[in-house]
């Protein structure tokens, strides 16, 4: 029993990847044209590729899963549709247990993805200071409150 649930494991992830590699083509191919189509497409093969897995694999390749899932969100945020990466971000949180990952800056992907997603128009200068998000974006943030107000 213990080598045929390994087997499936293995076969599932197996699966997994090559599912994976295939949205990473495809967003590397959007990156080079410039198309907002190709980051669209492949942000829903990596929610397909997340949903194929089913809820025995939950907790297979925990951190690979969340990489993978966070780039299907940003992707959807380059092709422009923030409705989207805000429901996945839903998603996201839930399925990973409020868990977050790191950008190589030290930002937090949770906090900076709110930040582009949801309407912070106002959000004052100690909100964002609780919110662990890069400089540039930070900055970026103030810049066009500055503007929209002076």
């Amino acid at each position: 029993d213990f080598r045929q649930a390994r087997f499936q494991e293995m076969s599932t992830m197996r699966n997994y990847r090559g599912c994976i590699d295939d949205a990473l083509k495809i967003s590397d191919q959007a990156k080079g044209s410039g198309q907002s189509s190709g980051y669209r497409t492949s942000a829903k093969i990596f929610e397909r590729c997340e949903a194929d897995l089913g809820p025995e694999a939950t907790q297979l390749a925990r951190e690979e899963r969340m990489r993978n899932y966070a780039l299907g969100i940003i992707n959807y945020i380059k092709a422009g549709d923030i409705r989207r990466a805000q429901t996945n971000m839903k998603k996201f949180q839930k399925a990973f247990n409020g868990n977050d990952l790191y950008l190589p800056n030290g930002a937090s992907f949770i906090d900076s993805v709110t930040l582009l997603t949801t309407k912070h128009d106002d959000a004052s200068a100690p909100e964002m200071a609780m919110m662990n998000v890069s400089s540039a974006l930070r900055a970026e943030f103030n810049r066009m409150h500055f503007w929209k107000n002076n």
